[in-house]
């Protein structure tokens, strides 16, 4: 059976983009056949969501793109933003209340990358769901 990919893409702007993202990928992810079975990616989803649009509202200090993409196989959700600095890691130290989104994304993803572009740079997570398989394989 061909799975024709899905996709989806909405600009969330600095001021009330990261609740506005939030729900708006829930709504996108309702048309997936995956999701109700899987609450807890979906979860996983949204949080990447709120954490990659935070870091490009406040770190970037810019305006985010948001791309979810579904292949059959894996959910690619990409924020592209204008700063091409790279996200780095850090360690923070107790009490802090910042500096932990990129190692969230890291530990809830399946996969996650970080490229510059020309105008920016573009954040990259993929889900892949229980009971997926990448084509021709198993």
């Amino acid at each position: 059976m061909a799975v024709k990919a899905m996709g989806w893409a909405h600009p969330f702007p600095v001021s009330g983009g990261v609740r506005a993202g939030r729900r708006w990928t829930r709504r996108q992810l309702e048309s997936l056949p995956w999701t109700a079975a899987e609450p807890e990616t979906v979860d996983a989803v949204v949080l990447t969501v709120s954490e990659l649009l935070t870091n490009a509202h406040v770190h970037a200090h810019s305006d985010a793109q948001l791309i979810l993409t579904w292949d059959g196989y894996c959910l690619h959700v990409s924020v592209h933003d204008d700063d091409p600095t790279l996200p780095r890691r850090r360690t923070p130290q107790a009490g802090e209340t910042s500096g932990r989104g990129v190692e969230i994304v890291r530990m809830l993803a399946d996969e996650m990358q970080v490229k510059c572009q020309r105008h920016g740079k573009t954040v990259w997570a993929c889900f892949r769901p229980a009971g997926t398989h990448r084509p021709g394989v198993g």
